[in-house]
């Protein structure tokens, strides 16, 4: 998926895991089937995933989500990951990797969801939930600045979409979403990545949140992306109620979920077809909201 990414399969980590934690060295270890573009995961016997960065940009995001995640996890209304060790570069493998509880459930799949009024609920009290807690020391989230921040970028991806979306009603959105007044409150925590692919579900509902690399405060919009990239419309407005959203913070919200889409659909067109399908799916749900 990425020009610099590293090579990683079950005999390396199987090294890795002898040299640092010997005590596991043996238990059954095999490649956790993902569509997650920073980090290859490996279940390492039956209660355990080993989390290693693809490539050198993903390798902050490990220290940082290690060093929040014990502050956050407390309190919130979904289980998150439990560290259990941190690896060192070696010879075999040159940046930081870590060791995680499993976590049962699966990812929600998009137009497919068992109970999604339930899941919205969910969201929701999650989201506020993490709102709640102390931002006075947090440090600024990957996705916590001000959505023109994006505008290069968008205009960048939309440039390379020509011919395959309708990149003349998606720059409208786009411009649209940017009028919106800026966050004017304080600083507050957002998880920056609640995607399909960063949640778990068990019966339909809520059960993990999972992947706290992009965790930090600043405009708690981005927060918001899953009434368009996960949720359909006939519950997006039981979400935003839920959640207690402004007409410019939901719009920041869909502004953010669009940015998203838009900028990971050219980047991942052929490398990872599950990101692309959910951007499409994404830009589709926010243009027939727009219609």
């Amino acid at each position: 998926m990425h020009e610099d990414e590293v090579a990683i399969d079950v005999s390396l980590v199987a090294r890795l895991i002898a040299d640092r934690f010997p005590r596991w060295a043996g238990l059954p270890l095999r490649r956790v089937e993902s569509s997650g573009s920073e980090n290859a995961l490996f279940r390492l016997g039956a209660d355990k995933v080993v989390r290693l960065p693809r490539h050198p940009r993903a390798v902050e995001a490990i220290s940082h989500e290690l060093r929040w995640l014990p502050r956050l996890a407390p309190g919130l209304p979904a289980a998150s990951p439990e560290p259990l060790g941190q690896g060192e570069p070696g010879e075999d493998f040159p940046w930081p990797w870590s060791v995680y509880g499993w976590l049962e459930g699966r990812n929600p799949i998009p137009g497919a969801l068992e109970e999604p009024g339930l899941l919205a609920e969910d969201l929701a009290a999650y989201v506020r939930a993490l709102r709640r807690k102390d931002a006075s020391e947090g440090p600024l989230g990957y996705r916590g600045v001000p959505l023109a921040a994006r505008d290069p970028f968008v205009r960048d991806a939309l440039a390379q979409l020509a011919g395959r979306v309708d990149t003349a009603a998606v720059a409208a959105v786009w411009e649209e979403a940017l009028r919106t007044p800026a966050h004017a409150g304080p600083p507050v925590w957002a998880h920056g990545d609640l995607m399909a692919g960063n949640l778990l579900v068990a019966g339909g509902r809520l059960s993990a949140v999972i992947d706290y690399g992009t965790v930090g405060v600043g405009d708690p919009a981005v927060d918001l992306i899953s009434a368009w990239c996960l949720l359909p419309a006939e519950v997006r407005g039981a979400f935003r109620e839920a959640v207690g959203a402004d007409e410019a913070e939901w719009a920041r919200g869909r502004g953010w979920a669009l940015s998203i889409a838009v900028i990971a659909l050219p980047y991942y067109w052929d490398t990872n077809p599950p990101v692309a399908e959910n951007s499409r799916h994404t830009i589709g749900e926010i243009l027939a909201e727009a219609a």
